[in-house]
């Protein structure tokens, strides 16, 4: 990004240490999802681990309540119903097994990355709300304070010896690995300025059902272009899947406009406006603070 910077290709904010103080606590929860995912797996059949993952939608969308006077109409409930449902129809001769075969430990590190989950994208939408950060800004925050949360604990914790690199970098294939590790690394940093853009332009709620929906295409593909088995459970989720994503969209498209049966909304954040306000209260004092920095 740096290097970017310097070639005047993208323009974002210079590193401010209370800035870094501020946005700390997002970056630490990056990590917390990412570490207690692959925690989660070990335990967990990928069957029952993307049925939580959709159930976190709901935990989001209340969070988008509570923070942000969003509002959750019946429809927005349904395309929540129907996008766990889809899963559930999936991963169903998974699930009747696995409920009784998990250890607790699992559970656990699921809800930890449910929770952690919720808290990196709620919290990541309010700084970005009250710092006015573009979405460069929130990739430069986000990578650059996850660093030292990821590399320190490696060092510590890991095998660096010879060794064992040379076990998990295999000679024969390492230059592959690396290019992969390059590819990955380019694809992480478009996926982290999508999600930027979309939770800044979008909702919470939005990004978190669209994190769900974008399991489809490729569950599709793998059938349609790489010989995967179709199944009537398979098809079926899909299916449910999409029909999970219009009725979302129709949803969010008429939230806002009256019904005339007076049953459209069930859980109203409009009138929370005391965390509107501190958040608009926050937001000029760090705007104010910003201007007599600059002064």
């Amino acid at each position: 990004m740096q290097m970017f910077k310097f070639l005047n290709l993208i323009k974002f904010k210079a590193f401010e240490l209370e800035e870094a103080k501020k946005w700390f606590p997002i970056a630490a929860a990056l990590v917390g999802m990412i570490y207690t995912g692959s925690k989660a797996l070990q335990y967990l059949p990928i069957s029952i681990y993307t049925i939580f993952k959709n159930l976190t939608i709901i935990l989001i969308a209340y969070g988008d309540v509570l923070y942000f006077g969003a509002h959750i109409t019946r429809l927005l409930l349904v395309s929540f119903g129907l996008i766990v449902l889809s899963s559930v129809i999936a991963g169903w001769a998974d699930v009747s097994e696995a409920l009784l075969d998990t250890t607790l430990v699992g559970y656990f590190w699921m809800a930890a990355n449910c929770l952690t989950s919720a808290a990196f994208v709620l919290y990541m939408r309010k700084r970005i709300k009250l710092t006015n950060f573009r979405d460069f800004d929130t990739v430069y925050y986000n990578n650059l304070l996850s660093i030292p949360l990821l590399v320190i604990p490696s060092l510590l914790l890991e095998d660096w010896s010879v060794e064992n690199l040379d076990k998990v970098f295999p000679s024969d294939i390492r230059q592959r690995m690396i290019y992969a590790m390059i590819f990955s690394g380019a694809s992480a940093f478009v996926m982290s300025y999508a999600s930027a853009w979309c939770v800044r332009t979008t909702s919470s709620t939005t990004y978190s059902m669209v994190g769900a929906l974008n399991k489809l295409p490729v569950a599709a593909s793998g059938i349609i272009f790489f010989g995967d088995q179709a199944t009537f459970a398979n098809i079926t989720a899909i299916l449910v899947g999409f029909i999970a994503g219009l009725v979302y969209s129709y949803a969010k498209t008429t939230s806002n406009k009256k019904n005339d049966n007076g049953d459209v909304v069930v859980i109203d954040g409009r009138n929370n406006q005391d965390n509107n306000n501190n958040i608009e209260m926050e937001h000029k004092i760090h705007n104010n603070n910003n201007n007599n920095n600059n002064n």
